[in-house]
């Protein structure tokens, strides 16, 4: 049963990177769609599971400063790298770089998924079932996204599907790996507070401005909402 939640994630993931590749042409589109969907995954997906998982355990103030601390620890990454960078002369080695960042952090994320629909279905079936309902609900949006990463960095399509079946596979890995060791229900929690952070960093940091580049802000800036949008209703009407 966990194996096989595990496949419906690969295809689903697959499904969005497949169709970000598809559309191009279009990419500051989805690029507005995919800062709303991550901005949405990050408030109505993981920083409610961190704190229900964690809040048994642990303050919510310290889960919140987790997530600050997320935020705060990946733009030090982004900036710290991105000063390298520039030594290149070459522009389009710094929107690699960023987008290497991204790709990263997604394809992290996603195993981090896989850990946590592993480590739920130990506690009950129930519980399992319930998360892996939540990380389906975003895993076509992070499928789009790691597309997204790398061919805005001028990434060609090849590189990006090879990144898109890292990222599709990531979860198989994480719940493989919950075979050989255990992680508390606040432990988890922790660590998808710190994930959170990510991705709001990602999102309002880099996916947001990259969508609005040379391109008039009104319909990307519906399509930021748009993203939003689905994502909290996906994730809530999973949870009913």
């Amino acid at each position: 049963m966990v194996l096989l939640l595990g496949l419906i994630t690969l295809v689903s993931t697959l499904f969005g990177g497949l169709f970000a590749l598809k559309f191009q042409d279009k990419l500051h589109l989805i690029l507005g769609f995919s800062a709303g969907a991550v901005i949405g995954v990050a408030f109505f997906d993981l920083l409610p599971e961190a704190i229900d998982l964690g809040g048994k355990h642990y303050s919510v103030a310290l889960t919140t400063s987790l997530v600050a601390a997320g935020f705060v620890a990946f733009m030090i990454l982004d900036r710290f790298l991105e000063i390298h960078s520039h030594s290149s002369e070459d522009p389009c080695e710094n929107e690699k770089h960023s987008s290497f960042h991204g790709a990263t952090a997604l394809s992290i994320h996603s195993f981090l998924d896989g850990l946590g629909i592993g480590l739920a279905f130990k506690v009950s079936p129930a519980v399992g079932i319930i998360v892996a309902v939540a990380v389906l609900t975003h895993d076509f949006s992070d499928g789009i996204n790691t597309v997204n990463f790398i061919l805005k960095g001028n990434g060609k399509s090849k590189t990006a599907f090879r990144w898109l079946l890292v990222d599709a596979t990531a979860p198989l890995f994480g719940i493989a790996s919950t075979y050989f060791f255990n992680l508390s229900e606040g432990g988890l929690g922790l660590v998808l507070a710190i994930f959170c952070g990510f991705f709001l960093y990602i999102g309002a940091s880099d996916l947001v401005p990259e969508s609005h580049h040379r391109h008039p802000t009104f319909v990307t800036t519906l399509m930021t909402i748009l993203g939003v949008l689905v994502l909290y209703f996906a994730i809530h009407l999973a949870s009913l």
